[in-house]
């Protein structure tokens, strides 16, 4: 466990830089989960992000968020009676956000909770999910879900030795009240669509539900 934590949080800092700052939770009946944050000074955007805007700007400093204990053990389908001890998918969270515009790190504790649900709720965490905190990700934010987009683009997968299954970086989206409403019913890919067309900056805290039918 010890060993896949190290490579994934080298994997971080290959792809995001030094963290400047780092917090650990432990809920009951579960493993340790660190949340990291990095700053994006702004002066370039990162390839492959999912929240930045198609052919925006990159004005403006990045925080970005990570999770780092979610992947120390495979996620596993809560039916299995006996869950293989090696294999299953493994990933870690990922949330980007504009600095500055709110008090953004009080979603520590939220991405916490949402990379311990795995081990407490018996979740498997894939792209095209939706994942409910409950209230708002920070004091003030519109958003109380998140959609899990596709990996593989601002932070590569991280391979490991057999039998075990690649580690994945998995970015997460803030989803408005009615955009989750949405997507329930149209779909993730329709959201994700919905945001393109519109050029939706998905790393604005304070930004409103884009436009729906």
């Amino acid at each position: 466990m010890a060993e896949v934590l190290s490579l994934v949080e080298a994997r971080l800092r290959t792809a995001l830089g030094e963290p400047d700052a780092r917090a650990a939770m432990t809920f009951v009946g579960t493993d340790r989960v660190e949340v990291l944050r990095f700053l994006d000074p702004g002066n370039r955007e990162r390839d492959g992000d999912p929240a930045a805007p198609r052919g925006g700007g990159s004005e403006g400093a990045v925080v970005r968020y990570a999770t780092l204990g979610m992947s120390a053990r495979p996620m596993a389908d809560p039916t299995v009676v006996v869950p293989d001890p090696a294999r299953g998918p493994r990933a870690e969270l990922v949330l980007s956000v504009r600095a500055g515009l709110a008090d953004t790190d009080k979603v520590l504790r939220p991405l916490a909770v949402l990379a311990a649900s795995p081990q407490v709720e018996g979740l498997v965490v894939t792209a095209g999910a939706s994942l409910e905190v409950g209230e708002p990700l920070w004091p003030g934010a519109p958003f109380s879900s998140v959609l899990v987009a596709e990996s593989g683009g601002l932070v590569a997968d991280l391979e490991l030795d057999a039998p075990l299954d690649p580690v994945r970086f998995l970015p997460l989206l803030p989803m408005t009240a009615n955009e989750a409403a949405w997507k329930r019913v149209k779909g993730a890919q329709a959201l994700q669509e919905r945001w393109l067309a519109h050029g939706t900056d998905l790393r604005d805290p304070l930004r409103g539900s884009v436009a729906l039918d």
